[in-house]
């Protein structure tokens, strides 16, 4: 016979759950250490158009294609980064929309740079840098001729466009679509700012279409350096204060609030009271039911509201008539109108008008009522006593 058929069951038992405890915390360790990879092995979630991105809406096949034509690349993931590479190489800046910049910020950027590129920008951004330009909405994605004397758009020829712009002062439309263009460009052969579509044009899954490679190519190689800047939360211009409740209001509310808390001080006082000396007094204190029900009764009688008050006084009498009778304080209240009429030989109909239908609707029927409940039970107290036997 084996050793583990001679162990005793207890210690087989005991031997399995050490087994299973320690496979689990093995693959707890191996879970552990995957997620840590993947947390903090160098993978990263890229937004869109991120140029180290190969997802379908990232921009690395473009990057490659550029590389590949001499162009240096420099990614700049804040404002610093980007402004220190384009002060060591003026090339071309590319750009999504960075609604954290201000208008004088943006400026300043662009301004060292010989081309810029505005990848999807919003009408801000247009407006600043394209001389008031705009956005002219946006269309189902089709390709297009480039209908413009710009070098970059005649060589790429058609390509796709989706969102529509619309040109400002001495800004130049290629690729007409409706009443607007999927390109703009303003300036010549010194420097140049370009608005494009990113998501038709230059991402990795819409690169390989039509002429769009070229397109981007055309735009952003004109220079042999490119410094792609990834707007960053933390390049908000901080120079700014930021505006104040009392900014954001008409002048007439802080006055107001002024006033209205004045005026809640003032009836707050008026309308205090002072309390009394305390009363000491030994807890528990016993109340018996019928003050409660009384004093209830009394309250919603000084409020002028009968019915509430008759309620109350039916709710104590059918609970003493239920004991008096040996029925569940529980009993539908019609059943026990029925018994009390049976106890006391009169009409059923009465009987429930005393106990639940009738309603006053003044004091003096809440008396006349009250009076009717205390007969009743003194009715059924009187048929429940004992003849006393003589002696």
């Amino acid at each position: 016979m084996s050793a583990d058929t001679l162990a005793p069951a207890p210690v087989r038992r005991r031997s399995r759950a050490a087994v299973g405890w320690t496979v689990l915390i093995a693959a707890l360790v191996v879970i552990g250490l995957f997620g840590t990879t993947i947390v903090y092995g160098g993978w990263t979630q890229r937004d869109a158009f991120d140029p180290e991105s190969p997802a379908p809406d990232g921009t690395r096949a473009l990057v490659r294609v550029l590389e590949a034509q001499g162009v240096t690349v420099t990614v700049a993931r804040d404002l610093a980064a980007a402004e220190r590479a384009l002060t060591a190489s003026p090339g071309t800046l590319v750009m999504r929309d960075a609604p954290e910049l201000s208008d004088d910020a943006l400026r300043r950027l662009t301004a060292r740079a010989r081309d810029v590129v505005l990848v999807e920008p919003r009408s801000r951004s247009l407006d600043v840098l394209l001389d008031g330009s705009a956005l002219a909405g946006v269309v189902d994605e089709r390709t297009v001729d480039p209908a413009c004397d710009v070098a970059a758009a005649e060589a790429a020829g058609p390509a796709r466009v989706g969102e529509l712009y619309l040109p400002g002062d001495g800004v130049t439309g290629c690729y007409p679509v409706e009443d607007g263009f999927g390109v703009l460009v303003a300036g010549g052969d010194g420097s140049s700012v370009a608005a494009v579509d990113g998501v038709t044009v230059l991402t990795n899954r819409a690169l390989p279409l039509d002429g769009n490679a070229a397109l981007a190519v055309g735009l952003l190689g004109r220079s042999s350096s490119l410094v792609w800047y990834v707007p960053s939360p933390e390049d908000a211009d901080t120079g700014a204060a930021a505006p104040t409740i009392g900014d954001l209001t008409p002048p007439w509310v802080s006055p107001a609030l002024v006033l209205l808390l004045i005026a809640g001080l003032a009836a707050a006082l008026w309308r205090g009271r002072r309390f009394g000396p305390l009363v000491v007094e030994r807890l528990p204190v016993t109340v018996r039911a019928r003050e409660t029900t009384e004093g209830r009764a009394r309250l919603y009688a000084a409020s002028g509201d009968a019915a509430h008050a008759l309620a109350e006084l039916r709710h104590a009498t059918r609970r003493r008539l239920a004991g008096l009778l040996g029925l569940s304080p529980r009993v539908p209240a019609e059943q026990l109108a029925d018994a009390v009429a049976e106890r006391v030989s009169a009409e059923r109909a009465v009987v429930r008008g005393i106990l639940i239908d009738d309603l006053p609707r003044t004091d003096r029927d809440l008396v006349a009522a009250s009076d009717r409940l205390r007969d009743l039970e003194t009715s059924v107290r009187a048929t429940l006593r004992t003849e006393r036997t003589p002696r």
